[in-house]
């Protein structure tokens, strides 16, 4: 992240911990302040592992995975001729 990104960041959260404390002196240690505090705290944790870890180069338009568009329309039929339906015993032949 970007030095701006994390003041940026690190001021939020430091805004988030306020605000837990402004509910924990209304309402206590009630379950639901517990989570929120515990939230604030573990992004508190991430925001300084994200601070020490080195970023991901962009990726280049060239580098993004080739996009293949299936047709909606049906398949043809013959295309599963002879092939076994998994999980139904597979194909029986039928002779005559």
């Amino acid at each position: 992240m970007s030095t701006t990104e994390m003041s940026e960041l690190r001021r939020t959260i430091g805004q988030l911990r306020q605000c837990v404390g402004a509910l924990r002196a209304r309402y206590g240690e009630a379950p639901a302040v517990r989570r929120l505090a515990n939230d604030v705290e573990r992004l508190d944790i991430d925001a300084v592992e994200l601070d020490q870890t080195d970023p991901v180069p962009a990726q280049r338009p060239a580098d993004r995975p080739e996009v293949v568009k299936v047709p909606d329309e049906p398949y043809d039929p013959a295309l599963w001729e002879g092939a076994d339906d998994e999980g139904v015993g597979g194909y029986q032949r039928h002779q005559s």
